[in-house]
């Protein structure tokens, strides 16, 4: 072989090589940067997620430059209602795992939910705790007005197991659809109280104090996560779930006061 022939073969090896490497517009794993999975996706979320997965989707968007994150944040019974009803979605995150099951049973999840995080109620009293109030019991009183969630929202779930575990029949001012909806009656004065998780009122810190109770160890939620069957964008769905139960969506989760499963 002569020289000039030896340097061609050469090139047209290296050249063959570089071409059996992975191509990293289409490798769908995440954290690749430019290189990893593409596209928009939308996320239905529990209300009590709203801000540990709006940190993620930032997170989650960083480390694959080409997603764009959207979310729908609200009760998880209504979202459970919209994803059985048709409405484009790529994942599902729901606060416990009864409202996970509706999705599951009508046929639109894929593959198994997987429990990612844990939450505890806990009570939100305006900033200082003025009314004193220190358990479940003190909530009876006649001029303390309580707000909690409707009883099919995992949190007015968990809220109506507590208060039985507790013997307290209370007679709420107020059945909100979300967590946010009944913190927001507390840190605006319409009500003195109300039934929230615990990561609701520490994001609210400022304007509420959350008091722990010793019944809410028994009302915990476990909060499923599921790529939607039929998802528009199936990879990047995949990679986001797999983002939240990474150790650095764990982190923000648990910065947040939520437990690990």
């Amino acid at each position: 072989m002569t020289a000039r022939a030896s340097v061609l073969f050469s090139v047209i090896t290296i050249v063959a090589l570089a071409g059996c490497g992975s191509d990293p517009s289409t490798d769908p794993r995440p954290g690749n940067g430019a290189g990893a999975v593409t596209g928009e996706i939308t996320v239905f979320a529990a209300a009590s997620l709203t801000e540990s997965f709006t940190r993620i989707g930032k997170d989650f968007e960083a480390a694959n430059t080409g997603v764009r994150v959207a979310f729908s944040f609200a009760g998880s019974s209504a979202l459970a209602t919209q994803i059985n009803q048709g409405a484009p979605a790529d994942v599902f995150a729901a606060a416990s795992p009864a409202n996970m099951t509706t999705v599951i049973d009508a046929g639109n999840g894929d593959g198994k939910p997987s429990v990612f995080v844990r939450n505890q109620l806990v009570i939100a009293v305006p900033d200082g705790n003025p009314d004193g109030v220190n358990g479940l019991t003190d909530l009876n009183q006649p001029d303390v007005k309580v707000a909690l969630c409707a009883e099919q929202v995992p949190c007015g779930a968990a809220a109506r197991k507590a208060l039985d575990a507790a013997g307290v029949a209370l007679t709420p001012v107020t059945l909100e659809r979300d967590v946010k909806a009944a913190l927001s009656k507390v840190r605006l004065g319409e009500v003195d109280a109300a039934l929230v998780y615990r990561t609701d009122a520490r994001a609210a810190d400022d304007d509420v104090d959350g008091i722990e109770f010793p019944e809410s160890a028994g009302a915990t939620n476990d909060y499923p996560i599921v790529v939607v069957k039929n998802a528009p964008n199936r990879p990047a769905a995949q990679a986001f779930v797999d983002h939240v139960r990474s150790s650095p969506g764990q982190a923000v989760l648990t910065a947040a006061g939520f437990q690990a499963p």
